[in-house]
């Protein structure tokens, strides 16, 4: 079971990256999934989470207004589109799948981690 994180890179301050993190090895379709990211020196932190069909998510205050979770359960990925990006969101982004359909911000809800990509936010 692998989770692949990918999309990360370099932009300056208010421009606009997207993450996908494609599933392999079993399918999440019944899954929440959820974005973390860590920066240097800091704890992982929640980003992002949306229920198994989608109809639900949930975001950090940090990102409200700015970043959306979406998926595919037809492609087994989920995406995060992150705009007006900040030098503050510089961090290593990691996808996670949730134990059950639904789940929030908490780390103990979800057992399978992507690798991580680096996000960079130049001002």
């Amino acid at each position: 079971v692998q989770l692949q994180a990918s999309g990360g890179g370099l932009v300056q301050a208010g421009g606009s990256l997207r993450l996908s993190c494609a599933a392999s090895g079993r399918t999440f379709s019944n899954n929440a999934m959820g974005w973390f990211r860590q920066a240097p020196g800091k704890e992982r932190e929640f980003v992002a989470a949306i229920s198994w069909r989608g109809g639900n998510t949930y975001y950090a205050d940090s990102v409200k207004g700015r970043f959306t979770i979406s998926r595919d359960n037809a492609k087994n990925t989920v995406y995060l589109q992150m705009n007006s990006l900040k030098p503050e969101d510089t961090s290593v982004y990691y996808c996670a799948a949730a134990r059950k359909a639904y789940s929030g911000p908490h780390y103990s809800n979800y057992n399978y981690w992507g690798q991580g990509t680096l996000v960079t936010v130049s001002s």
